[in-house]
């Protein structure tokens, strides 16, 4: 794709999350701008900011974080590198984790634990509310709908804009909007995992946004599948997985993260690749277990 540095986030159309924050569909994940083990500052600290702002500069206008990613370092550097923040710039952020250590992850969705993550996250982000936040997973030790609720006073006190869930299955999403509305879910999804394909669905009928995170499949039979098309259409894998995605479904917002602006391009670029059906159906039909894809 020649023209990819020409190309930027609005080829992907746009979406109103929660009806009235509207975003171009490819967005940026930024859990990659940390250190290894997404643990402390990046080995290259001036490329991750030099990424986050040339991802502004390709009309990327939806950032993904969260508490967790550092922890906290994510945030403060895209506060470091965007604040003050561009005019329709959304945020979506996450809380729900702790981290003992490198490549270590905790559950802790306690209402307590929730409303210091938030603060934290406000302080970090030198903001008075968040656009979006979500709970970065349901905690079996924590009453689901204790966590939610907590969520949701934070959102009659003007913390947070609009509550979301990641992680989830589609009965942790019908439980939420019991008490506050959800106006998107981020979940594991690519065209060759496929194990979300229902909720996708109940967020296309609803109006809610759908972030996925690894966007490539894992096994052997879908990398040869779509590095196969990759070469027909004259793009890398992971745009052609972009590609399938924005085309699986309107709700869809991708968000692929990396700290480096070259593949940064790359990645917007996908926004334009024009991926015809027959390519879309043939990497559809790419299945395998979705155990393969669980530690």
């Amino acid at each position: 794709m020649n023209n990819q540095q020409t190309l930027t986030a609005a080829a992907a159309d746009t979406f109103t999350i929660g009806g009235d924050l509207t975003v171009n569909r490819m967005g940026y994940g930024a859990m990659r701008i940390t250190g290894a083990g997404v643990w402390g500052p990046p080995a290259d600290k001036a490329a991750a900011l030099a990424t986050l702002r040339r991802a502004i500069e390709l009309g990327v206008n939806l950032i993904d974080t969260a508490d967790s990613y550092g922890p906290g370092t994510s945030e403060e550097l895209i506060a470091e590198a965007l604040y003050p923040y561009p005019a329709g710039l959304v945020i979506a952020t996450k809380g729900g984790w702790e981290r003992p250590g490198p490549g270590q992850w905790t559950h802790n969705a306690s209402p307590k634990h929730l409303i210091e993550a938030l603060e934290g996250s406000l302080k970090r982000l030198r903001l008075d509310r968040i656009d979006v936040y979500q709970l970065h997973a349901p905690d079996n030790a924590v009453s689901f709908e204790a966590s939610v609720e907590t969520l949701a006073r934070l959102r009659e006190q003007g913390k947070i804009r609009h509550v979301a869930l990641s992680n989830v299955t589609r009965e942790h999403v019908e439980r939420a909007r019991r008490i506050v509305p959800i106006v998107s879910v981020q979940n594991r999804y690519s065209f060759a995992d496929r194990e979300s394909d229902f909720i996708v669905d109940y967020c296309e009928q609803n109006k809610i946004a759908f972030l996925p995170w690894a966007p490539l499949g894992q096994a052997k039979e879908a990398h040869d599948a779509i590095k196969k098309v990759a070469k027909d259409l004259d793009a890398t894998p992971l745009q052609v997985a972009l590609a399938w995605l924005l085309k699986r479904s309107k709700v869809i917002l991708p968000i692929p993260g990396t700290s480096s602006v070259k593949h940064l391009e790359e990645n917007i670029a996908a926004a334009g690749v024009e991926l015809p059906q027959a390519a879309y159906d043939k990497l559809a039909a790419v299945s395998h277990p979705p155990a393969s894809l669980r530690g």
